[in-house]
Formats: structure tokens, C-alpha cells, sequence
């Protein structure tokens, strides 16, 4: 199997990183190798596909976008770990359910590390703590391969979850890593849940990048 490439992006505006994500998926052919991209977004809330603007309880000055990936309206900011991935999930013989479990145990995996108890619900994908959410996911698959991933609570500000219904989940609480002992840093959190998620998705070997690659249009 082909090295996997993990790229570090740095903080990113939500609608130029999903442009990215569309070129690059647009632009693969069979022999393009996966990757995961690592990074955090300016602040924004995104609707999913399926994301109902009822959701949105009040208006503030942080922009709403539309996005094609699944799930409904969450919130990205800065200290929220952003892993974009890549993959072919044809090539990887696995299914979307596969890999929704994948991301999931890779952060229950990560945060036991630091003894904090972390569980997954069968009909509310993401990551929970005492009933409280730490991770969320959203996916996009076009011809066999996806885009968008998952977002890991780590140190941000928690307040812009109370404007919304987070992922349509009236009165649902959030929570983050940095506050249960865990990592205390994106930068903390990034390398080791990556490496995870290369172990699950049975990459043996993996190439750190800090740019972007050249199947996208900057």
C-alpha cells in the first residue's frame, strides 16, 4: 500500500480549505496516495448537507456556510482540531460505516491515553465524555473517495456552541480535552491522533508535509 501523507495546514478559512478538498478529489486518479490534513479553521458555523438553519437559535457575527458534507450545523474555531481525510475507500476496501468507526475509536483510543473515558453512540456519530460532546464528525464521498473528517475539541471557545444546536441535538453540551487533562494543544493532540488513524486505516508508513499538494489550485 502507498504511504499515507499528512499534511499540517496551520489555522485555514473553512471556504478556501473546502475548495481544496474539491480539487483534490476532483483531480485523483488511482494511484494518488491518501492523505490527512491537519488544521484548525478561522471561526465559522458550517450546515451539512441535511442542516436546518432552525438549528441556528441567534444570529451572531461569525459566518454560516453551507457545506456538502454530512450531519447538520456544528461550529469550528480556533484550538478545535480539524483532520481533513483524503482516502480511497476503494483501494482501502472499506466502507463508509468502516471508516466513521475508524475516526471514532482513533479518538477514544487517544484520549484514554490520558485516562479520560470516552465512548461512541450508535445513533449520534462522534466522540462523547459524560454525555457530553468532544468530537464531531462529517464525510463527503465522491467517486469512491472522501473529504471533510472530523473535528477534536482540544482549547477553544465554547461559547459559540450555545447559538446553535450542535449537530441538531437540542441542548446538547460540549466539552474539550484541555479541561478533562487531556491534550492540552492542538499541536498535542494533531501527530498522535494522525498516527492513530494511519494505524486503523492500515497505512504502514506515513510522509509529513507543511504545504499544499500539487493536485490543488491555490
Amino acid at each position: 500500500m502507498s504511504s499515507l501523507i499528512i499534511r499540517s495546514l496551520g489555522q485555514q478559512p473553512y471556504q478556501q480549505c473546502w475548495q481544496w478538498m474539491q480539487d483534490f478529489t476532483n483531480q485523483r486518479g488511482p494511484e494518488t496516495p491518501d492523505e490527512l490534513w491537519l488544521l484548525e479553521h478561522d471561526p465559522v458555523f458550517t450546515l451539512g448537507q441535511a442542516g436546518k438553519e432552525e438549528h441556528i437559535l441567534s444570529q451572531t457575527n461569525i459566518p454560516i456556510v453551507k457545506a456538502d458534507r454530512g450531519g447538520q450545523v456544528t461550529y469550528h474555531g480556533p484550538g478545535q482540531l480539524i483532520i481533513y481525510l483524503l482516502l480511497d475507500l476503494r483501494r482501502l476496501k472499506i466502507t463508509v460505516r468502516d471508516l466513521v468507526t475508524h475516526m471514532e475509536q482513533a479518538i477514544i483510543e487517544l484520549l484514554a491515553q490520558y485516562q479520560i473515558n470516552a465512548y461512541a453512540k450508535c445513533d449520534a456519530p462522534g466522540v462523547y465524555v459524560d454525555e457530553a460532546k468532544i468530537a464531531s464528525l462529517g464525510l463527503r464521498v465522491r467517486k469512491g473517495c472522501t473529504f471533510h473528517g472530523l473535528a477534536l475539541n482540544v482549547d477553544m471557545d465554547l461559547q459559540p456552541f450555545l447559538t446553535i444546536n450542535p449537530c441538531g441535538y437540542a441542548g446538547m453540551a460540549m466539552t474539550q480535552s484541555s479541561t478533562l487533562g487531556g491534550p492540552a494543544t492542538t499541536h498535542d493532540a494533531a501527530a498522535k491522533l494522525a498516527q492513530r488513524l494511519a494505524e486503523r486505516l492500515g497505512h504502514a508508513t506515513t510522509d509529513y508535509k507543511d504545504e499544499l499538494p500539487s493536485l490543488v489550485n491555490d
